[in-house]
């Protein structure tokens, strides 16, 4: 872990892995496995981006990985969960 990309992607990453078990745990799982996947293969793509010194292609991507990860898993939406 080198570089701020590792630091932000890992921690995202955690992140959606957290979501992931509170939701596969609840009663009624809404949530499509291939959505978690795209993040992650999103964020991959981030600190490749990243460590390869695109830092606005990164960042660009960042915010859609964000972007994606809001509008379809709604980490934030507490009907949900």
């Amino acid at each position: 872990m080198e570089t701020v990309y590792d630091w932000i992607t890992v921690a995202i990453f955690a992140g959606l892995v957290v979501l992931f078990l509170q939701r596969s745990a609840s009663e009624q799982p809404g949530d499509s496995l291939v959505h978690y996947l795209l993040a992650g293969v999103g964020l991959a793509f981030v600190n490749y981006l990243g460590n390869e010194e695109n830092h606005l292609a990164a960042v660009i991507a960042l915010v859609g990985v964000l972007a994606f990860i809001q509008w379809t898993l709604r980490p934030l939406d507490s009907a949900k969960s």
